[in-house]
């Protein structure tokens, strides 16, 4: 199954992209997080996630934990692809 997000495609299982369960209320959770919390949250929070499925990816649900880490980075690189920031300005996460 392929997934786009910003016109990027991915190839994801049906438990990684758009499971039943976020798309309750005619809008994807993810699109109404990232209209929430802005590009930078937006960047943040999907960093996060990219953390949590690669370090547990070996211990919990294997290489679907690394298919969501892959749609979360992808999702973090379109957003600075598609911003007027620099990388100067990128966050600060140490």
């Amino acid at each position: 199954m392929k997934t786009t997000k910003d016109n990027v495609d991915i190839e994801v299982s049906s438990n990684v992209s758009h499971p039943p369960h976020y798309l309750a209320g005619g809008i994807e959770v993810i699109d109404y997080i990232h209209a929430k919390l802005g590009h930078e949250g937006f960047i943040a929070y999907c960093m996060g996630n990219v953390l949590k499925y690669t370090s547990r990816w070996n211990l919990k649900n294997g290489v679907e934990d690394l298919e969501k880490a892959k749609v979360y980075l992808t999702w973090v690189i379109e957003e600075r692809k598609n911003s007027k920031y620099t990388a100067k300005q990128d966050l600060d996460y140490g």
